[in-house]
C-alpha cells in the first residue's frame, strides 16, 4: 500500500479528533525500532480512524511509525516480561511480523482491544449494514403503526346515520321519530303542533326521497325547503285576520 508521506503526517499532527490514545510499551514491528532490552519501548500511540500512529513522546512533532488496521485481527498475546497486559495486532498476510504491544493496566488493555478492533473499514462496514437493517425495521414499524391509528381514528369518526332514518321504510316513506307522514296528521293540529326536523322530514313525509332524481331540479328543492316557511306563514296570517275584528269592536264607543 502506497501512502503520501506529507499527507500522513499532517493527518497525524492535525487537530481532527482522535479515537483512543495513550502510552503503550511496544516490541518489534514495522516501523518501529527495535529496543535493545526485552523490556519493550514505551510509546505515545494514537488512534484516528484505521491508522494507529506512534510517538516518541506525547509532545512529538513526528510520529515514529504506522499502523493500517486493515485484514488484521486483535488478539490477547503474552509479553516478553511479567505483569504486562498484552495484545497483538496480527495481520492475515503471510510473512508480515504482527505488532506485539502492551497497556500498563486490564481497563486500559481492553480499551485498546476494543477501539482496535472497531477501527476497521471492515467492522464500520458491517455497523452500517446493521443500522440500515434497524433503519428499515423501524420505518416498517411506524408505517404500520400509524394505518392502524389511522383506522382507528376513522373507525370512531364514521358519521352514523340518525335513528329517525334508520327506522326502515314503510310503505315506500320513512317516519319520523316524532311525528309521522305531513299526509297522516290529526285534523285541525296545525304546523307547530308536530316538531319538524328540517326539510328532510318533509321530504320524507311526503313520499319522496331526498337521493331521488327528482331533487337535481333547483326548483323542486326550492318548494321542498320553503315547505315549512310557507305553513308557518299561512297560520300567522290567519290568526292575525282572526283578531282584526275584536280590535276593531274595541275601538267603537
Amino acid at each position: 500500500m502506497k501512502l503520501n508521506e506529507r499527507s500522513v503526517v499532517h493527518y497525524a499532527l492535525s487537530n481532527s479528533p482522535a479515537d483512543h490514545m495513550g502510552f503503550l510499551r511496544t516490541w518489534g514491528g514495522p516501523g518501529t525500532p527495535h529496543p535493545p532490552s526485552g523490556t519493550g519501548r514505551k510509546c505515545w500511540f494514537v488512534l484516528k480512524g484505521n491508522l494507529l500512529f506512534s510517538f516518541e513522546s506525547r509532545e512529538s512533532r513526528a510520529p515514529l511509525g504506522l499502523v493500517v488496521l486493515e485484514g488484521c485481527t486483535i488478539e490477547l498475546a503474552e509479553a516478553p516480561v511479567p505483569e504486562e497486559f498484552a495484545f497483538a495486532i496480527r495481520f492475515d498476510t503471510p510473512g508480515v511480523r504482527p505488532h506485539l504491544l502492551a497497556a500498563d493496566g486490564p481497563a486500559a488493555q481492553e480499551a485498546w482491544v476494543k477501539a482496535l478492533s472497531r477501527a476497521s473499514f471492515g467492522y464500520m462496514r458491517l455497523v452500517v449494514r446493521e443500522l440500515e437493517s434497524q433503519l428499515r425495521d423501524a420505518r416498517q414499524s411506524l408505517a404500520l403503526h400509524r394505518h392502524s391509528s389511522w383506522k382507528a381514528v376513522t373507525s370512531r369518526c364514521k358519521p352514523q346515520a340518525p335513528d329517525h332514518l334508520s327506522r326502515g321504510l314503510e310503505n315506500g316513506c320513512s317516519l319520523s321519530r316524532d311525528c309521522s307522514a305531513l299526509g297522516s296528521r290529526p285534523a285541525g293540529s296545525g304546523p307547530a303542533e308536530c316538531e319538524l326536523q328540517g326539510p328532510a322530514n318533509l321530504l320524507l313525509g311526503s313520499g319522496q326521497s331526498p337521493v331521488s332524481p327528482e331533487t337535481s331540479c333547483f326548483s323542486t328543492l326550492h318548494n321542498w325547503y320553503g315547505q315549512e316557511i310557507l305553513e308557518l306563514r299561512q297560520g300567522w296570517l290567519q290568526r292575525a285576520r282572526a283578531s282584526q275584528p275584536k280590535c276593531e269592536g274595541q275601538d267603537r264607543p
